[in-house]
């Protein structure tokens, strides 16, 4: 951090007497003068550009470097009157005020006439004396600004910088002297505050990731958790003492371990409940006779022990806030097992209806088979009584015309008896006669 000031032709440093009259370091120093020390701790490096400079580096015959003509520039000089007065007490301040002091002469960019048409003018018209010191400046502003620091050589970010400058304002306009102790203090709270947050917020984020990896159902053994709280707690902490400061008898830090041990009580105390639910849940579970649902309808009466015992483990108290979350992650971790249950009911009841299928098939073959059989005996037995009934009306038609052949012939015969024994009688009857 520096802080530049600018003069023409010559060193001016009167002003500076007035910075201890418009800033104080401490807030309880009324009635007290404060040491030039302490106001040094505060005060930035002094860099004084004297601009149109026309004297000669030249002390005693001997040329001199700009930082030498500072140097005797700022010497107390002897006698009792009042500029000589002033001008030491000036020079005085300097010396104690800025230990660290730099000094550039610059000499005028261009002559008097082309003063009016500087902003017209090329780098190549401007006077290679100022180009060089102009240069030397800038390459020393940007090699040698430091950071603004605070309290024990704190960085001061953006935000902290709009703070105290906030307090400064505030101090001047309610007509009070800004008091870097005091600025310091106000802005140390807001920012230690926020280190406590952030440092918190840390140690809570690194202790669930570490636990998680730990155990997927979130229940570790203490030796393990007390070790992970251990190794978070360190992470915390130097996050907090690199974003912190000026914390006068570790007060934020004491909050903070507060705030560290609640929280790592809390997670001791819902790691116990976990590991509490995951015990219940596994002699639950053990208490199961798995086995003996590897069959046929087995999983209908699996799913209703599940559910009993889900029953069971929410009905028991003293699990704490995550035990749903077990109860899920711990069945998800079993599902494999309760997918095989489900599998091998499926494939037996799925044998069974085929077993079933292929017995109400064969039967139905068989009952088929059956039938067709007696159908066709009894269309054989069928055919039989019609080859038998017209083998019947065959004999008989024989029969019967055998019969007729006979009787035509009887019929004949006696036809022809007839006609022989007719004449015979004819003439025995005539004889007779």
């Amino acid at each position: 951090m520096l802080i530049l000031t600018f003069s023409s032709a010559t060193v001016c440093n009167s002003y500076v007497t007035e910075l201890t009259n418009h800033i104080k370091v401490k807030s309880n120093t009324e009635g007290q003068g404060e040491t030039s020390s302490e106001y040094a701790q505060f005060f930035p490096s002094f860099v004084w550009v004297v601009r149109d400079f026309t004297l000669d580096l030249v002390s005693n015959g001997e040329k001199i470097t700009a930082d030498e003509y500072l140097e005797n520039s700022i010497k107390l000089k002897s006698g009792n009157s009042k500029q000589i007065a002033a001008r030491n007490d000036a020079s005085e301040c300097i010396q104690k005020f800025f230990p660290k002091r730099k000094c550039f002469v610059m000499p005028r960019p261009v002559s008097q006439n082309d003063l009016r048409i500087l902003d017209q003018l090329y780098d190549a018209d401007l006077d290679p004396g100022f180009i060089q010191q102009a240069t030397e400046f800038c390459d020393y502003i940007f090699d040698h600004s430091e950071k603004k620091t605070i309290s024990e050589r704190t960085p001061v970010t953006g935000k902290m910088l709009g703070r105290l400058a906030g307090t400064y304002v505030d101090a001047i306009q309610s007509g009070t002297i800004p008091c870097l102790e005091n600025a310091v203090l106000a802005v140390s709270q807001v920012e230690n505050a926020a280190a406590v947050e952030q440092s918190y917020a840390l140690y809570r984020r690194l202790l669930e990731e570490r636990v998680v990896l730990l155990a997927e159902t979130g229940a570790v053994k203490e030796e393990e958790l007390s070790a992970v709280h251990n190794v978070c707690l360190e992470e915390a902490l130097r996050h907090f003492k690199a974003q912190s400061f000026n914390d006068k008898e570790d007060k934020f830090q004491k909050n903070l371990m507060e705030w560290i041990m609640k929280e790592y009580d809390g997670k001791c105390s819902e790691n116990a409940a976990l590991s509490f639910c995951s015990a219940l849940l596994q002699r639950l579970w053990d208490g199961l006779d798995h086995a003996s649902y590897m069959r046929s309808g087995g999983y209908t009466l699996y799913r209703f022990q599940l559910e009993l015992m889900t029953f069971t483990y929410r009905g028991t108290p003293g699990k704490g806030s995550e035990a749903e979350q077990v109860l899920e992650v711990f069945l998800k971790e079993k599902e494999g097992q309760i997918k095989e249950i489900r599998m091998t009911d499926r494939v037996l009841t799925l044998q069974e209806h085929l077993l079933m299928e292929d017995k109400v098939r064969l039967k139905t073959e068989r009952y088929q088979a059956e039938k067709e059989a007696a159908q066709r005996s009894q269309e054989a037995m069928v055919k039989r009584l019609e080859e038998q009934q017209k083998a019947h009306k065959e004999r008989q038609r024989q029969i019967m015309e055998g019969t007729e052949r006979e009787r035509r012939a009887a019929q004949q015969e006696q036809e022809r008896i007839f006609a022989v024994q007719t004449p015979l009688i004819s003439f025995y009857a005539n004889c007779k006669h």
